[in-house]
């Protein structure tokens, strides 16, 4: 390989990132650098070196037509040398997922953690400026997806503000190394120099290459023959590359030129249909054009050697012959059957104002690549917009089209704004179709759904969003998508008011109409439906369903997938997939840009982070949760905030828990009737009476909650226990510490094993409970704990011990523990540690 000049501290960069890689510290390298200047050496000489230390190198080039084909760019280095990284089955499984780029880009991460086991890897994307659209977004959720990986993504890019190169940094939680490129020195283009001819640089083609002004590139093309040193660097290359085709024949010049108009690649055949030449005809010219240094021969397609070449070579072509080949282009695509999204580049090449023709070409585009590449699809649209004059009845159409796209390509902003400016001239038909496309992804005002003169189906539709808003809903619908969403509009509030089996039925029958403008999305729907479900005694189903939809269901609703199947995983006591889960919905909202759900997926990891007994980690995604609050005041030793949690809201995660903790039999009394409810409910009315509470926990371990049951055979093994029944009490205890130590629930072990060995229990393994830490509040006794926590509302050592039913002396010998495990010397110190912890301190 010839060396690499100039670059060392690049390239050293670059090794160390390698070196971190194989160490298991994944990292982002971005190169980046005007064209020329020398990316792709810097990023093949990077290759070299982890090709020779053993990695698996997969790697790709990204070319400027790739932006209407999905993951084109990317594709090529999943599936590049003898060990892919993606097999062929895998591959075809992602292609299925093209129109669902959040499941596809979770899939492909997971596919690729799989396969980079034990192995170190480099993952290299060349151009990256010109990835498609679908490239950039797996790219953000794989990479942030595997920081243990023995992996460097290594990108190279040219300066493009808010590109994708800038969306991935902007995006992802490794490190990131950013590699400028400058130019040369003259030492160094001088190396290079005699490195390509084989022999030292004589004094007239010194002063030429002092003429490059640093760029490697031109500096290979002066001594190739293609730039002349006398012009500028643009106009230099130019004359050369024209001095070059003059050498060609003719035929070879007008293959060059046409292939110019084509782009950065193109097949053979479509420049042989523009010459009206026969493809065997081509092949000499085409041997010259390649032998001459401009064209590669890529198997499938042929390529320029460089951009700025095919630049150089198009600046050649007179502005009235581009435009004329663009269009012939354009019109040989679609007779072709090659679909408008192939020739829509060219179209907007020529399109002037008013051509109505252009207009109907990329909207064809922009519906064809809507499904798969909606971002491609959301600019297509509008540059058709652009092209309809303000007079033409066909632009508010169009506007239609872009509102249409840009809300399925999820920017909504944007097509609110669009929206809002197109609607000042609307009909009332075109603002409530306008308005009937926005309010399924984000509620509207009131005010903004009521449309005077609208048609009477469109304003149907518009009273149903009212009522799914809250206002009175009208007593009947004509419409099938009106009656839809006034359905889901009642299920909303048989739920929210605790009616989960009316309002399973509501969703279920909304979820069979039709489809259509205004539409909710089928996906959310069955969201609402499955946590109904879950309510009414059908749990275990329910999660089934989620864990399906969560690749088959629309990825556009994964936030709102990934907190449901967190909240049901949870409940069936699956503590990690419960926080996998959660953790997931949190990322997608990222992705998405849309955090509205984050407090509820927050509570499911709180109350996790709860039951393992990681109280700081709760504390930090309590926020401002009333009842999240409540369980820490608890776990801290406040007797007194167990009653709250009979105020628990309705939508918290397994109310019916810490309605039972709570002893909170009218709360219990009023839920949907359910196995959980009903033998939450015996539960209570049972009291200490251990007979009927063995009878009552049978009931409780038919709802198949194991949170749930394992708190009712605690309550029955300590009642059994107080009543003298140790062969009854004890085993219940057990059961509950078996089922809970399985489950991770660390912290209720911990205090079912402390009232076993008090009960001088013996057990040759105890459950696998972490020991309690050795400084800091987690290290607080419970009883120390409130000892702290009355210290600090001001009691002095007699009156606590008067609240806590204790000598002075047990509250001195508790205080004096607190002082050393917390590391403060004073009652001050202590109160101030308090403070800052809990705000306000959990008695308040």
């Amino acid at each position: 390989m010839v060396p690499l000049r100039g670059r060392s501290e690049e390239l050293g960069k670059l090794l160390n990132a390698l070196r971190a890689a194989g160490n298991g510290r994944a990292s982002l390298a971005v190169v980046s650098g005007e064209p020329g200047i020398g990316k792709s050496a810097l990023l093949a000489a990077a290759v070299e070196q982890a090709e020779r230390q053993g990695f698996l190198v997969a790697s790709a080039v990204a070319h400027q037509t790739d932006n209407i084909s999905p993951l084109s760019s990317l594709a090529p280095a999943l599936r590049a040398g003898a060990e892919p990284l993606i097999g062929t089955d895998q591959f075809l499984e992602l292609a299925g997922l093209n129109t669902q780029p959040l499941w596809l880009a979770e899939r492909l991460a997971d596919l690729i953690r799989r396969r980079l086991a034990g192995v170190r890897a480099l993952i290299v994307l060349d151009d990256a400026q010109w990835s498609d659209p679908l490239t950039a977004f797996v790219l953000r959720v794989v990479v942030d997806r595997l920081p243990a990986a023995q992996v460097l993504w290594l990108l190279a890019t040219r300066p493009t503000p808010g590109g994708t190169a800038d969306q991935l940094m902007e995006a992802v939680n490794v490190p990131i190394h950013r590699i400028p490129l400058t130019p040369l020195s003259v030492e160094a283009i001088q190396d290079l120099a005699a490195d390509r001819l084989s022999r030292a640089v004589d004094p007239s083609l010194a002063v030429q290459l002092a003429g490059v002004q640093g760029i490697p590139f031109l500096a290979e093309q002066l001594i190739a023959g293609l730039y002349l040193s006398d012009n500028d660097l643009s106009a230099g290359l130019v004359e050369g590359v024209r001095r070059r085709t003059g050498e060609l024949s003719e035929t070879a010049r007008e293959l060059v030129r046409t292939a110019a108009v084509f782009g950065s690649e193109f097949r053979l055949e479509d420049v042989a249909v523009l010459m009206a030449a026969p493809v065997a005809r081509l092949a000499a010219p085409l041997e010259e054009s390649i032998q001459a240094g401009l064209l590669a021969d890529g198997g499938a397609v042929l390529r320029f050697r460089h951009e700025l070449l095919r630049s150089a070579a198009l600046a050649d072509v007179p502005p009235s012959a581009q435009r004329a080949l663009h269009g012939a282009i354009a019109n040989q695509l679609m007779a072709a059957g090659r679909g408008a999204a192939a020739a829509a580049p060219h179209v907007l090449a020529v399109a002037q104002p008013g051509d109505t023709e252009a207009v109907a070409t990329l909207r064809k585009a922009a519906r064809e690549l809507l499904s798969t590449m909606s971002i491609t699809a959301a600019e297509v649209i509008r540059e058709a917009f652009d092209l309809t004059r303000e007079d033409d009845p066909l632009r508010v159409e169009v506007g239609v089209d872009v509102v249409s796209v840009l809300v399925a390509a999820w920017q909504y902003d944007r097509a609110k704004a669009f929206a809002d400016d197109l609607m000042r001239s609307a009909t009332p038909d075109v603002q409530a179709t306008l308005r009937l496309y926005l309010a399924p992804f984000r509620r509207l005002d009131v005010s903004e759904l009521v449309v005077p003169g609208a048609a009477p189906h469109l304003a149907e539709r518009l009273a149903g969003y009212r009522a799914l808003g809250g206002a009175e809903a009208p007593s009947q619908a004509i419409d099938p998508i009106a009656q839809g969403l006034l359905q889901v509009a009642a299920a909303e509030r048989a739920r929210g008011e605790g009616r989960f089996g009316e309002a399973r039925e509501l969703y279920a029958a909304a979820r069979t109409a039709p489809v259509g403008l205004g539409s909710l999305p089928v996906t959310l729907v069955e969201v609402g439906e499955l946590y109904c479900r879950a309510e009414t005694d059908d749990l275990p189903a329910a999660l089934v369903r989620v864990r399906e939809l969560m690749t088959a269901g629309d990825s556009w609703a994964a936030p709102q997938l990934g907190v449901l199947r967190a909240r049901l995983e949870y409940a069936s006591g699956n503590l990690q997939e419960a926080e996998d889960a959660a953790y997931a919905a949190l990322r997608w909202m990222d992705q998405l840009h849309d955090r509205t759900l984050a407090p509820a997926a927050d509570q499911v990891l709180a109350l996790v982070a709860l039951l393992r007994g990681h109280l700081s980690q709760a504390r930090k995604l309590a926020g401002t949760d009333p009842t999240i609050s409540t369980l820490l005041a608890i776990a801290d030793g406040d007797a007194h905030a167990v009653d709250r949690l009979a105020a628990t809201p309705r939508d918290f995660p397994e109310r019916v828990d810490l309605l039972l903790q709570a002893n909170a039999g009218p709360e219990l009394e009023q839920l949907q009737p359910s196995a959980a409810s009903r033998g939450a409910l015996a539960v209570v009315a049972a009291g200490d009476d251990f007979q009927k509470l063995a009878a009552a926990v049978e009931q409780v371990r038919a709802a198949e909650r194991p949170l749930l049951l394992a708190q009712a055979e605690e309550r029955y093994g300590r009642a059994a226990l107080e009543a003298g029944d140790r062969k009854n009490g004890v085993p219940a205890l057990e059961r509950a510490l078996d089922s809970l130590a399985a489950l991770g629930a660390t912290a209720p072990s911990g205090r079912i094993q402390a009232v076993l060995q008090a009960a001088g229990v013996r057990r040759r393994r105890w459950a696998a409970v972490p020991p309690r830490a050795q400084e800091g509040w987690e290290s607080l006794t419970p009883m120390e704990r409130r000892v702290a926590l009355l210290v600090a509302e001001g009691h002095t050592n007699r009156s606590a011990a008067e609240e806590l039913v204790v000598s002075a002396s047990t509250v001195g010998t508790h205080l004096r523990a607190v002082f050393g495990k917390l590391g403060v010397n004073s009652r001050v110190q202590l109160t101030r540690l308090v403070l800052e912890r809990f705000a306000p301190p959990p008695n308040a």
